[in-house]
């Protein structure tokens, strides 16, 4: 039997369900046993708004107990998200060695900035956490990337998946059993029951 050649997974880390549920679908889906996975983080200085949520309201990421099976529930929050990000990824694939990367905005927007730091590190898979509206979702409804206009702009993870010479996927967590709404350059709103 011939072994899949070792891959680089990167999953955008942030403090929130969208980044949990992206970590959640590559630990049960995406991993192989010989993969890496780097949890990658993009820290902003110049956010107040980052600053303020994140002081205010941290997820909390699984305990030893609860691993496996939600990376939504469990450890206290006296440890910093990205810690009980990899703590939940060695309990949950022990075999698959984790690291954690961190990087400032530097002016560039987060899209930009993943790229870079993806096609540095020789990224084979990127999985980010995705929101979307229902319109959006339903409808494709995007606007083009200069246009200011318009309720909303381009998604990150639209973005990545539409210009990372790699693979992306967006992960949308759908409610507590229901499985993951992903997307691919090839796949567009592509149900994955849990």
């Amino acid at each position: 039997m011939v072994t899949p050649p070792a891959r680089k997974v990167m999953v955008v880390a942030d403090p929130t369900p969208h980044s949990a549920a992206a970590l959640q679908y590559a630990l049960s889906h995406a991993l192989l046993e010989q993969d890496e996975l780097i949890l990658f983080h993009i820290e902003n200085p110049n956010s107040w708004k980052n600053t303020f949520s994140t002081f205010l309201r941290r997820p909390s990421f699984p305990s030893a107990a609860t691993a496996p099976n939600s990376v939504l529930e469990g450890a206290s929050t006296d440890i910093d998200f990205l810690d009980q990000m990899k703590r939940a990824c060695e309990i949950a694939q022990p075999k698959i060695p984790v690291r954690i990367e961190k990087t400032d905005m530097d002016g560039k927007d987060k899209a930009t900035v993943i790229l870079s730091k993806s096609k540095a590190l020789g990224i084979d898979l990127i999985i980010i956490g995705q929101r979307r509206s229902l319109s959006s979702a339903l409808l494709g409804y995007r606007l083009p990337s200069g246009s200011m206009r318009g309720p909303k702009l381009i998604d990150t993870a639209d973005y990545l998946i539409d210009n990372s010479p790699c693979t992306c996927v967006g992960v949308q967590k759908k409610g507590q059993n229901g499985g993951y709404v992903l997307n691919s350059k090839t796949h567009k709103n592509f149900w994955l029951l849990a």
